[in-house]
């Protein structure tokens, strides 16, 4: 049996998704011959960790009493009796995760984020130096200064973050010449960062760009038809940007955070095959990544 050692960083809903997954699968994985061994638990200001980072593990009923004190808006110092962890507060908690990185390196160590903070950039990246990896739910340690970016994503196969965004490259790579791929960008060449300044552009290009958005709502509208953020793939070209699509067709009517693949072929052609199902969402989240700290384990013996 696989044992790979887990930290988690983030309690909020994916991270207590997450959690529950990992207790509830515990049979399948056991299957796969895996066994992810959760050595430890933070949010923003407290840390639960077990006493010896090397060996053992939160069991599955302590992992489920986190989830219960956190869905309840309490803090993790309320576990500090138990006698499976140790419990850290306030700023002994970033000395203490970058101790559990150090001493993790030569385990394999998972390094998840499901926090929503661009303030663990600075421990990922130091547990990156360490050998370890990092799983990535947290969309905003990909939008730090390239110089932190870089340094993040300098060890590819131990940067997992499928579950930050679609990655269009992995589906179409094999398949299209990706020179010709046609991305509608939200922040126009004429002002692009070598035009105005990022402060210049927050305050003063993105209300013309909501007002350019408007107008075209508005026309849509009268066309009889929505906007929509479509990719559009054919044999010979892909296209992502900002369409009118009637509002009565299949991308028309989605709402809330749905996805939906439309299909067309000689079999489908005047009517599409659809596929539509949950875009995001606590549980989607935690499920992707999930099957990230699943996919690392191939790099350890």
């Amino acid at each position: 049996m696989k044992s790979l050692p887990v930290f988690l960083m983030g309690c909020g809903g994916v991270g207590r998704q997450l959690l529950q997954h990992i207790v509830s699968c515990r049979s399948l994985h056991a299957k796969q011959g895996v066994h992810l061994r959760v050595v430890g638990v933070c949010d923003s200001k407290s840390l639960v960790v077990v006493a010896d980072v090397l060996t053992a593990e939160l069991d599955d009923s302590f992992l489920l009493e986190v989830c219960r004190v956190k869905s309840n808006g309490s803090s993790l110092q309320t576990l500090a009796n138990s006698s499976v962890c140790q419990v850290f507060s306030g700023p002994e908690v970033i000395r203490k995760v970058i101790d559990i990185g150090l001493l993790g390196k030569s385990t394999g160590l998972a390094f998840v984020d499901c926090s929503a903070s661009a303030e663990t950039i600075g421990v990922l990246n130091q547990v990156v130096d360490f050998g370890c990896c990092v799983v990535l739910a947290n969309k905003k340690p990909l939008t730090v200064q390239m110089e932190d970016y870089d340094k993040l994503v300098s060890q590819p196969r131990r940067l997992r973050h499928e579950s930050t965004a679609l990655i269009l490259a992995r589906l179409l790579g094999r398949r299209l010449n990706l020179d010709n791929m046609k991305i509608e960008s939200l922040y126009p060449e004429e002002m692009g960062p070598d035009v105005m300044p990022l402060e210049d552009f927050l305050v003063n290009g993105l209300p013309l760009l909501d007002q350019k958005i408007e107008d075209r709502i508005k026309q849509a509208s009268a066309n009889g038809n929505v906007l929509r953020y479509v990719c559009l793939i054919d044999d010979a070209r892909c296209e992502v940007g900002i369409q009118e699509v009637p509002k009565d067709s299949a991308l028309g009517r989605l709402r809330g955070s749905d996805n939906v693949v439309e299909i067309y072929s000689r079999c489908y052609e005047k009517q599409p095959l659809v596929i539509q199902g949950a875009g995001a969402g606590n549980d989607t989240t935690a499920a992707g990544v999930l099957a990230d700290i699943l996919d690392i384990q191939d790099l350890f013996p």
